[in-house]
């Protein structure tokens, strides 16, 4: 069974954008949360996760954007690119001073 689904990013928006607006009309967030999660498909939980990187996004909240996650992804893969190309780098470099000393 696939545990995880994959919504639309339109999914995601609206279902966000409802929660926001219509927070007030529930006694609390996770009122909203569940009641709008139920119509939508998707858990309370990972709607909660939703609305909290939207609330980050928006500067509403603490925490990375989703750009700066993104980017700092982006830069963990190209510094491990990098030692291991120094890696490759250093053993290429001690074999040939082993080769040029063993002449």
């Amino acid at each position: 069974m696939n545990r995880h689904k994959r919504y639309p990013p339109e999914v995601r928006e609206r279902a966000v954008r409802l929660v926001l607006e219509r927070q007030e009309d529930y006694d609390s967030q996770w009122a909203a949360l569940t009641s709008i999660a139920d119509k939508i498909g998707c858990t309370a939980e990972t709607l909660r996760n939703w609305v909290r990187r939207a609330e980050i996004d928006q500067g509403q909240r603490a925490g990375l954007t989703s750009a700066e996650r993104d980017q700092l992804r982006e830069l963990k893969r190209e510094n491990r690119e990098l030692k291991r190309a120094n890696e490759i780098l250093r053993k290429a470099s001690a074999f040939f001073a082993q080769a040029e000393r063993d002449r």
